[in-house]
């Protein structure tokens, strides 16, 4: 199995325990939790199970009993309760040989319907009688993790602090990705599996779509711009299995996706037309959770302070190229390759990436092992009103007395620093002493694809990090 090494020793260590071990896996669909699951146990179960999207209790508890006798229940009766499922289910632990049981139960969110009293079963499932046993590894898995979160994870119910193992699975990083991609055959450099990755993130499904054989401009026009290509609609299904209720959600990253540098929370409320409740709040913090948006704070520590901005690659990709494309997008990606639009997209969207690999800048910068905290800032409104706002996607403040200001650029050669590239530079830096009132000394680090070409500009900077930095992993 590609990655997921820690993954894999949180649900081998479960198996292993001497207790009874309630394990919840959860994260974005497509993600491979399924796979993690099924891959580190061999598909062998007790009990598995998967919930069935769309359907009422009836048909639930009818596939339910279906998983029950393929686990060779073979008198299981007919159920008509939750409570009742629950109870054939010990029949089948009962009955099994000795060793950890371990029961899988897929998508779990889906089988929680209005009126169907599943949650009081499986509370009074585990609490009632599998915790009280040694033997019993229950894991359970779901692509909405609202409901994952809500009422399993931060439950205040029956099922308060009753898990005892949680697996968030994220998305793959770079190095990850490129051993997916010589697993399926696909010849590509460094640059364009980042130029992949960019559009598709680290999910694994996204990135079987590709074809070997194509170049980038072609997999993207066919993944994206052909009909029926292999991620058509897959943004719609995304939010949809996510959160029982998307509207709302895909209301706060459309708003987002209005301002590159992210919003406030009163802005989205202003621009979304959500009501500023402890319902966004919460609904921020799962968006936060997913992966879909990270939150930072300006000069102040103040929460009240806090930018919201969207950093997931696929829903980035998806609101500045498809939405309302329709038809018309058909080679789109062959055709606008070199166009503007698409060079600021990767400009934007190489930040992103950087940000999702900031353990390995810290590594290429030899500082993995001193403590530090990062984050991004922003400057609005300077004192001195002749003096420029600034934005700094990536501070790395370090315990030995220095701050790293890191600036992204993303260019198919080596880079070269502008006068407005410096000028910038020296504003960033100017406004961050200014407002900070930092005694550290503050370094400037360029992350690029390819390196710094030499110029006069280059010497100002203290320190380089390349993409071949970023596929290292540990």
């Amino acid at each position: 199995m590609i990655g997921r090494k820690r993954e894999i020793g949180l649900l081998r260590r479960a198996a292993e325990s001497g207790q009874s071990e309630f394990v919840a896996v959860y994260g974005r669909r497509r993600v491979g939790k399924t796979f993690l699951v099924r891959e580190t146990f061999n598909a062998k179960f007790v009990f598995q199970h998967s919930g069935v999207a769309n359907s009422g209790t009836k048909i639930q508890l009818e596939r339910f009993r279906r998983s029950l006798i393929e686990s060779g229940h073979d008198r299981c009766p007919v159920l008509k309760t939750w409570f009742q499922a629950f109870d054939e289910l010990k029949s089948v632990v009962d009955s099994a040989s000795a060793g950890k049981k371990v029961l899988f139960i897929d998508e779990m969110p889906w089988m929680d319907r209005p009126n169907a009293n599943f949650i009081p079963a499986i509370e009074n499932f585990w609490n009632a009688w599998a915790s009280a046993r040694k033997d019993v590894l229950l894991i359970i898995c779901g692509s909405a993790t609202s409901w994952m979160l809500n009422k399993v994870i931060h439950s205040r119910g029956g099922l308060h602090n009753r898990v005892t193992v949680r697996i968030p699975l994220r998305p793959f990083c770079l190095s990850e990705c490129e051993e997916l991609a010589v697993s399926m055959g696909l010849e590509a450099t460094h640059y364009q599996i980042a130029q992949y990755y960019m559009a598709l993130g680290g999910v694994p499904y996204y990135w079987n779509h590709i074809q070997p054989g194509l170049s980038v401009a072609q997999n993207m026009d066919a993944l994206f711009f052909s009909e029926g290509g292999g991620l058509d609609g897959e943004f719609e299904e995304l939010f949809a299995s996510l959160f029982a209720q998307d509207a709302p959600y895909i209301r706060i990253v459309e708003a987002l996706c209005s301002r590159r540098l992210g919003l406030t929370r009163g802005e989205i409320v202003s621009s979304s037309g959500l009501p500023n409740s402890g319902t966004l709040t919460r609904q921020l913090n799962e968006l936060e959770q997913c992966g879909f948006i990270r939150r930072y704070r300006m000069g102040s520590n103040r929460v009240r302070d806090s930018i919201y901005q969207l950093v997931d690659n696929f829903t980035l990709f998806h609101f500045r190229f498809m939405r309302g494309r329709g038809g018309e997008a058909r080679n789109f990606w062959s055709s606008s390759a070199d166009s503007h639009a698409v060079l600021a997209w990767q400009g934007f969207s190489f930040e992103m990436l950087c940000l999702e690999h900031v353990e390995q800048i810290k590594d290429a910068l030899r500082i993995g092992g001193v403590h530090s905290r990062n984050y991004a800032w922003r400057c609005e409104r300077p004192e001195d009103d002749s003096e420029r706002g600034a934005q700094i996607d990536l501070l790395i403040d370090r315990d030995d007395g220095i701050v790293n200001l890191c600036e992204m650029k993303f260019s198919a050669k080596e880079y070269a620093i502008t006068s407005a590239d410096d000028a910038s530079m020296r504003n960033k830096k100017a406004a961050f002493k200014r407002e900070m009132r930092t005694r550290k000394a503050v370094h400037v680090t360029y992350v690029t694809t390819f390196g710094l070409k030499r110029n006069a500009y280059a010497n100002d900077v203290q320190s380089e990090v390349t993409l071949e930095d970023l596929f290292k992993n540990g």
